[in-house]
């Protein structure tokens, strides 16, 4: 784990390493990546990208309990692919001397952690999504994978996954938990209008638009349940940390 200043009040936790990096750039898949989810390297850059989420997952659990406990003044923690951003801190230099005494519980690759609120306070279970499996693209995901539709539903819903980090449109979170060699492509071209709660699959990830939005996300299914309320606390359904399951409506 590699410590950056940025700016005045912040650091930024490099949570990927050397060996990984490049097989981890290669798990990214923007808009314009191929489908290499039966290739060997596609299979190793997803892998080494899990490897990573879980280290960063295991930092940003470790902060939010330090910061909870007193032991961080962080105003902000904002877990990221590779990365976990602390912002407005009194003194960076004497978090950065701290950071490198502290030691997080690791995450087992591939699997989920226990949820944790925007407050610090661990939540217990998984978040239950019900989704209605009609995605115009869940034909297409089973051509990736070489299965049926049916076996794609099943290995969803079969899946627990984890809120890694939050982004794209508030309270857009993106899920891991797929298996390496699941990973999809996006669209091509972007759809110019994705319903909400439209539940999409690219690269290694899983995510839920929670509002319309233009997207390339291979659609799969959808659902009902509120994912962002301005007015709700904390507004985000799915936090990261949090343990998600795409159950069958």
């Amino acid at each position: 784990m590699r410590i950056r200043p940025a700016g005045a009040h912040a650091l930024l936790l490099d949570c990927s390493d050397a060996d990984a990096d490049a097989d981890a750039d290669a798990a990214t898949f923007d808009a314009n990546v191929d489908d290499t989810a039966d290739t060997e390297h596609g299979d190793a850059g997803r892998a080494a990208a899990t490897v990573v989420a879980d280290r960063v997952e295991a930092w940003r659990a470790e902060l939010w309990r330090r910061r909870e406990q007193g032991d961080l003044d962080a105003v902000e923690i904002v877990p990221a692919a590779s990365t976990v951003l602390l912002d407005g801190l009194s003194d960076p230099a004497h978090t950065a001397a701290l950071l490198n005494d502290w030691a997080p519980t690791p995450i087992s690759t591939g699997t989920a952690s226990t949820g944790t609120t925007n407050t610090g306070t661990i939540s217990t279970g998984a978040v239950e999504v019900p989704v209605i499996y009609d995605g115009v693209d869940l034909a297409t995901v089973a051509g990736h994978w070489k299965v049926d539709v049916t076996a794609v539903v099943r290995r969803l819903t079969a899946t627990e996954f984890r809120v890694a980090f939050c982004g794209f449109a508030p309270g857009f979170a993106y899920l891991t938990g797929l298996a390496a060699g699941l990973g999809v492509p996006r669209l091509s071209t972007p759809r110019p209008r994705v319903p909400a709660g439209s539940v999409g699959l690219a690269g290694p990830y899983a995510g839920i638009y929670p509002t319309a939005s233009p997207g390339g996300w291979l659609l799969v299914g959808r659902t009902d349940l509120p994912l962002f309320d301005v007015h709700a606390d904390p507004p985000a359904r799915l936090a990261p940390g949090t343990r998600v399951r795409l159950v069958a409506a």
